[in-house]
């Protein structure tokens, strides 16, 4: 049956909307939001950490009710979304926290630590906001944010999150068909922000951090959303940076971004090209995202 409905991926037929309608009609006293959630269990339409995609059922069935295809019934709250309004707060710096420089041996054991979901996240979140060139947005969907230590104090920050949906040069360099990049694009992961925090002066330090997250985030990504990543990946703007801590941490150049964003439709760019790097974490990475 063909598709009358497209949304992030998901394609719906003449069917499917109108299990929907029908749905809304069993269940007239329903909200919206509960109205979602009975959806998704009615389709076992499940994160891989077994939580319902509510967020996403929620924006589809909104969909359809804008292109004229359901009928929901009105809305009962307008609910405030606090990851728009939230400010990360006043940045409370410790006082003992010194520079640091030096050689990468002078600067001794380096401890890294996952945030996400502990009370450090708040220390991460404030230290992006006030030295990182972009600042800080709270990430949307799966992601891992992590904080380095050495000396007892922080030395960087890193940030990894949902890989866009769509990069012509990732895909060639995968080789998989759209089909396999729609049920597989959650393996991998997007470097979204990497700050080396400005106390700190040790050469060679950011193809370290790079190298050994590597090695662990794969099993990070499995503890808290239950599946594992297998290709890393990253922008680097050439007008303003080189990339050479990615190269030194042997990533790979596969192409450039088109300037046209996620969100693009008039096919133009829009703003400006990216070198686009990846990293596999094994060796058999195309097997694995094409299976």
């Amino acid at each position: 049956m063909p598709v009358a409905f497209r949304y992030r991926g998901k394609n719906l037929t003449e069917d499917d909307i109108a299990f929907i309608r029908e749905l809304i009609a069993q269940n007239p006293g329903l909200s919206r939001r509960k109205l979602s959630t009975k959806l998704c269990l009615a389709w076992n339409w499940v994160q891989a950490n077994g939580h319902p995609r509510d967020m996403v059922c929620r924006g589809l069935m909104l969909g359809l009710h804008r292109a004229g295809l359901i009928e929901l019934p009105p809305q009962r709250q307008h609910s405030i979304n606090p990851l728009l309004v939230r400010k990360p707060g006043v940045l409370q710096l410790d006082l003992s926290w010194e520079g640091v420089d030096g050689s990468l041996a002078q600067l001794g054991s380096v401890q890294i630590e996952q945030v996400r979901r502990t009370p450090a996240e708040k220390l991460f979140n404030q230290l992006m906001a006030a030295h990182h060139y972009l600042g800080y947005t709270q990430p949307v969907g799966e992601h891992l944010k992590y904080l380095y230590y050495a000396q007892d104090r922080p030395i960087a920050c890193m940030a990894w999150s949902s890989s866009p949906r769509h990069l012509g040069a990732r895909d060639r360099f995968i080789g998989w068909s759209a089909q396999k990049r729609r049920a597989n694009l959650h393996l991998l992961a997007y470097n979204s922000r990497f700050l080396i925090l400005p106390w700190v002066k040790v050469p060679h330090l950011a193809s370290h951090l790079l190298a050994r997250t590597a090695r662990q985030i794969s099993s990070d990504w499995q503890a808290l959303y239950h599946h594992p990543v297998y290709l890393l990946e990253t922008f680097i703007d050439p007008d303003r940076f080189k990339g050479t801590c990615y190269r030194a941490a042997n990533w790979i150049l596969v192409g450039m971004t088109t300037g046209r964003g996620k969100a693009d439709q008039t096919k133009k760019a829009n703003r400006s090209l990216k070198e686009l790097l990846v990293y596999p974490l094994c060796k058999d990475f195309r097997k694995k995202l094409c299976a």
